[in-house]
């Protein structure tokens, strides 16, 4: 479990294929401190350290990952999000996030307005997800608000902090981002599609 707020960045130092799998090595101030089997949020995807080696971790990608992230489009040199998970008792300061990802979206739009910005993105919205105005989002592991939903797109505001200390600095207009929705919106939707589901044998 994560909270959405981003520790530091990483930046890929080797990417190797094995089998459908991706090896991948990030150099971060945090991974010496980290240890084997821990879990650690990668652009908001949750993965196991195998390997520590002085200031650079490995993590595997197997292929259901990949082909439902964005990290089958790293390259060497490419910056990622990290957070470890969050310590029970301590504050949450974003909101509860799983680090399992439900599907990529596109940035559409960036708009600088008085030293923050304005992001727009685009997503598939054929699945069950919902989004609403001031509800939280995770866009590449960071917790955001939303600031307007519409029908298969949102946006968001960043201060420039966030701008700085994460991945958002380095989206152009095309960049493919990892999502992750509200898990409370998720159950909710379930719970009502099994209370249709009852109503529906009922009246049948």
């Amino acid at each position: 479990m994560f909270t959405g707020i981003i520790e530091t960045l990483g930046s890929v130092t080797a990417l190797v294929s094995d089998g459908s799998n991706l090896h991948i090595s990030i150099q971060s101030p945090i991974s010496k401190e980290l240890k084997i089997d821990q879990s650690i949020a990668h652009n908001g995807v949750c993965l196991t350290v195998i390997a520590v080696e002085g200031d650079i971790h490995t993590v595997t990608a197997i292929h259901e990952t990949l082909i439902k992230s964005s990290l089958n489009q790293l390259e060497v040199g490419s910056k990622v999000n990290l957070e470890r998970c969050m310590q029970v008792g301590a504050r949450l300061d974003g909101h509860f996030v799983q680090g399992h990802v439900d599907q990529t979206a596109v940035c559409t739009h960036i708009e600088e307005s008085d030293g923050s910005w304005y992001y727009t993105f685009k997503y598939d919205n054929k699945t069950d997800n919902i989004l609403v105005d001031k509800g939280s989002i995770t866009v590449d592991g960071t917790s955001l608000t939303i600031v307007k939903a519409e029908a298969n797109s949102f946006s968001v505001a960043i201060i420039p902090y966030t701008h700085e200390h994460t991945v958002f600095h380095t989206y152009q207009i095309g960049t493919v981002i990892n999502l992750e929705f509200d898990v409370i919106g998720k159950y909710i939707i379930k719970m009502f599609k099994s209370y249709q589901q009852i109503i529906g044998r009922e009246n049948s």
